[in-house]
This record gives C-alpha cells, sequence and structure tokens, in this order.
C-alpha cells in the first residue's frame, strides 16, 4: 500500500455538508470502528465520501472513507511551532503576508 505524506498549507475548499451518525452507512461506521477503535467522530458528507472529525491522543484529526468503505486518507493537526524549519522557509518566500490558520498532516492511502 502506497502513503504519501504531505502538508496542507492552506485550507482546501471542499463543499461538505453535516451528517448524523444514522446517516453514515453501516459500512463506513465499521470501516472507521477498525481503524480508530473507541473513538467518537462528527460526520461529513464530500461528494461521495464520508469524513470523520475527531480527537484521538489529544490531537485534531479525520478520516475519509468511500462509500465502499475504504479507508482514502488521514489528516492530523499539528502545531505551527512543530513545522521543520524548512517549511516554515518556505511559507515566508510563498506566502508572504498571509495569515495561515491551520497545519495538517495529509495521508493519502492507495
Amino acid at each position: 500500500m502506497g502513503l504519501l505524506a504531505s502538508v496542507i498549507l492552506m485550507a482546501r475548499t471542499v463543499t461538505a455538508q453535516k451528517f448524523k451518525w444514522a446517516q453514515v452507512p453501516a459500512a463506513v461506521k465499521a470501516a472507521f470502528a477498525k481503524h480508530f477503535p473507541g473513538v467518537t467522530a462528527k460526520w461529513e458528507k464530500e461528494d461521495a465520501n464520508y469524513e470523520a472529525v475527531f480527537h484521538q491522543n489529544g490531537k485534531e484529526m479525520s478520516a475519509l472513507f468511500d462509500a465502499n468503505s475504504k479507508l482514502s486518507e488521514t489528516e492530523v493537526a499539528i502545531p505551527i511551532a512543530a513545522l521543520p524549519a524548512a517549511i516554515h522557509q518556505y511559507i515566508q518566500k510563498n506566502h508572504l503576508g498571509k495569515k495561515l490558520k491551520k497545519y495538517h498532516i495529509l495521508y493519502y492511502f492507495s
């Protein structure tokens, strides 16, 4: 399984709608419970995908599942101070004057 990690520097523009637990397909709930046992999430629908937003080990996270319950990506919010110096330099050079609110590490699964 290939894994690609990248730092998200700016918020993604995605149309998401809040979903209640009862609206999430059983297979998606089961897949979430398998990957994140004992964790409670708030759910959103992104196009044909289901996104679980939750906290685990004190970190803000999210996981994206397709309609077939396959985990396609996870995100972990990280504090600005935890970013490597090279990332800070890149931001200062390429996003001068912009205030970035959140940083995430994004993992894609194939």
